[in-house]
Protein backbone atom coordinates (compact mmCIF):
# COMPACT_ATOMS: atom_id res chain seq x y z
CA UNK A 1 0.00 0.00 0.00
CA UNK A 2 0.87 3.53 -0.58
CA UNK A 3 0.53 6.50 2.10
CA UNK A 4 -1.04 9.55 0.80
CA UNK A 5 1.41 12.18 1.27
CA UNK A 6 5.14 10.44 -0.13
CA UNK A 7 3.88 8.27 -2.14
CA UNK A 8 6.15 5.40 -0.47
CA UNK A 9 5.14 2.05 0.22
CA UNK A 10 4.00 1.50 3.78
CA UNK A 11 4.01 -2.43 5.06
CA UNK A 12 1.50 -3.55 7.54
CA UNK A 13 4.47 -3.19 10.35
CA UNK A 14 5.13 0.45 9.43
CA UNK A 15 1.13 0.76 9.80
CA UNK A 16 1.28 -0.97 12.84
CA UNK A 17 3.69 0.38 14.56
CA UNK A 18 2.53 4.14 14.02
CA UNK A 19 -0.83 3.34 15.90
CA UNK A 20 0.72 1.46 19.19
CA UNK A 21 -0.74 -1.42 17.89
CA UNK A 22 1.19 -4.73 19.34
CA UNK A 23 2.12 -7.65 16.87
CA UNK A 24 -1.00 -9.37 16.05
CA UNK A 25 -0.17 -13.00 16.31
CA UNK A 26 2.15 -12.76 19.33
CA UNK A 27 -0.47 -10.81 20.82
CA UNK A 28 -3.37 -13.58 19.99
CA UNK A 29 -0.67 -16.00 21.42
CA UNK A 30 -0.11 -14.14 24.76
CA UNK A 31 -3.71 -13.71 25.44
CA UNK A 32 -4.84 -16.99 25.00
CA UNK A 33 -1.56 -18.43 26.80
CA UNK A 34 -2.49 -16.04 29.70
CA UNK A 35 -6.37 -16.84 29.54
CA UNK A 36 -6.28 -20.31 29.43
CA UNK A 37 -3.43 -20.63 32.92
CA UNK A 38 -6.15 -18.00 34.33
CA UNK A 39 -3.03 -15.46 34.88
CA UNK A 40 -4.84 -12.52 35.21
CA UNK A 41 -1.54 -10.70 36.46
CA UNK A 42 -0.42 -10.94 32.98
CA UNK A 43 -3.50 -10.56 30.74
CA UNK A 44 -4.34 -7.04 32.81
CA UNK A 45 -0.97 -5.70 31.87
CA UNK A 46 -2.01 -5.32 28.75
CA UNK A 47 -4.99 -2.47 29.74
CA UNK A 48 -4.60 0.49 30.88
CA UNK A 49 -5.65 1.76 34.55
CA UNK A 50 -8.85 3.49 33.14
CA UNK A 51 -9.82 0.97 30.48
CA UNK A 52 -13.35 0.46 29.51
CA UNK A 53 -14.96 -2.74 29.32
CA UNK A 54 -18.29 -3.74 27.78
CA UNK A 55 -20.00 -7.19 28.06
CA UNK A 56 -23.14 -9.24 28.23
CA UNK A 57 -21.48 -11.36 30.72
CA UNK A 58 -20.52 -8.73 32.81
CA UNK A 59 -23.83 -7.40 32.90
CA UNK A 60 -24.78 -10.98 34.29
CA UNK A 61 -21.84 -11.24 36.67
CA UNK A 62 -21.27 -7.66 38.09
CA UNK A 63 -24.79 -6.36 39.23
CA UNK A 64 -25.89 -2.86 37.78
CA UNK A 65 -22.82 -2.29 35.88
CA UNK A 66 -24.95 -2.61 32.78
CA UNK A 67 -22.12 -4.66 31.50
CA UNK A 68 -19.91 -1.36 31.81
CA UNK A 69 -16.76 -1.78 33.36
CA UNK A 70 -14.58 0.74 34.26
CA UNK A 71 -11.01 1.10 35.14
CA UNK A 72 -8.80 -2.04 36.04
CA UNK A 73 -9.72 -2.77 39.00
CA UNK A 74 -13.18 -3.51 38.16
CA UNK A 75 -12.07 -5.48 35.69
CA UNK A 76 -9.72 -7.74 37.18
CA UNK A 77 -12.73 -8.02 39.86
CA UNK A 78 -14.89 -9.04 37.15
CA UNK A 79 -12.76 -11.55 35.46
CA UNK A 80 -11.80 -12.57 38.99
CA UNK A 81 -14.97 -13.75 39.86
CA UNK A 82 -15.75 -15.08 36.14
CA UNK A 83 -13.05 -17.39 36.17
CA UNK A 84 -14.47 -18.20 40.26
CA UNK A 85 -17.75 -19.38 38.29
CA UNK A 86 -16.35 -20.80 35.12
CA UNK A 87 -13.67 -23.00 36.76
CA UNK A 88 -12.90 -25.13 33.21
CA UNK A 89 -12.28 -21.92 30.66
CA UNK A 90 -10.36 -22.60 27.86
CA UNK A 91 -9.62 -20.59 24.95
CA UNK A 92 -8.88 -21.21 21.60
CA UNK A 93 -7.81 -18.56 19.03
CA UNK A 94 -9.84 -18.96 15.59
CA UNK A 95 -8.08 -15.66 14.19
CA UNK A 96 -6.72 -12.35 15.04
CA UNK A 97 -7.67 -9.12 12.90
CA UNK A 98 -6.02 -6.12 12.70
CA UNK A 99 -7.25 -2.53 12.51
CA UNK A 100 -6.09 0.69 12.50
CA UNK A 101 -6.02 1.20 16.44
CA UNK A 102 -7.86 -1.82 17.63
CA UNK A 103 -7.29 -6.12 17.44
CA UNK A 104 -10.36 -8.58 17.32
CA UNK A 105 -9.29 -11.36 18.42
CA UNK A 106 -11.91 -14.25 17.43
CA UNK A 107 -12.16 -17.06 19.80
CA UNK A 108 -14.34 -19.95 20.74
CA UNK A 109 -14.41 -20.47 24.23
CA UNK A 110 -14.32 -24.19 26.72
CA UNK A 111 -18.30 -24.76 25.79
CA UNK A 112 -17.50 -24.39 21.72
CA UNK A 113 -18.96 -20.95 21.38
CA UNK A 114 -18.16 -18.68 19.53
CA UNK A 115 -16.87 -15.11 20.90
CA UNK A 116 -15.43 -11.76 19.29
CA UNK A 117 -12.98 -9.52 21.78
CA UNK A 118 -12.83 -6.22 20.41
CA UNK A 119 -9.57 -4.57 21.54
CA UNK A 120 -8.82 -0.60 21.24
CA UNK A 121 -5.15 0.60 22.01
CA UNK A 122 -3.53 4.09 22.33
CA UNK A 123 0.25 3.85 23.53
CA UNK A 124 0.55 -0.03 23.44
CA UNK A 125 -2.15 -0.17 25.58
CA UNK A 126 -6.14 -1.85 25.79
CA UNK A 127 -7.63 1.75 26.32
CA UNK A 128 -11.28 -0.08 25.75
CA UNK A 129 -12.50 -3.59 25.10
CA UNK A 130 -15.64 -4.95 24.00
CA UNK A 131 -16.67 -8.86 24.48
CA UNK A 132 -19.01 -9.54 22.14
CA UNK A 133 -20.86 -13.26 21.24
CA UNK A 134 -22.36 -14.93 18.78
CA UNK A 135 -26.51 -14.26 18.49
CA UNK A 136 -29.08 -16.75 17.46
CA UNK A 137 -28.30 -20.32 19.53
CA UNK A 138 -29.05 -21.99 22.75
CA UNK A 139 -26.02 -20.39 24.73
CA UNK A 140 -27.46 -16.41 24.24
CA UNK A 141 -28.37 -16.83 27.94
CA UNK A 142 -25.51 -17.81 29.02
CA UNK A 143 -22.90 -17.43 26.37
CA UNK A 144 -19.22 -17.97 28.22
CA UNK A 145 -21.21 -20.73 30.50
CA UNK A 146 -21.15 -19.26 33.84
CA UNK A 147 -22.30 -21.63 36.93
CA UNK A 148 -24.85 -20.16 39.23
CA UNK A 149 -23.26 -19.13 42.45
CA UNK A 150 -26.27 -20.07 44.69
Amino acid sequence: MRDGFSGRTVGAVDQLSQTGLPDPAEFGADWVAAWNAHDLDTLLSHFHDDVVFTSPVAAQIVPGSGGVLRGKDALRAYWTEGLRRIPDLQFTVERVFAGVSALVISYRNQRGNLVDEVLVFADGLVVEGHGTYLTGDAADDNPAGTIDPR
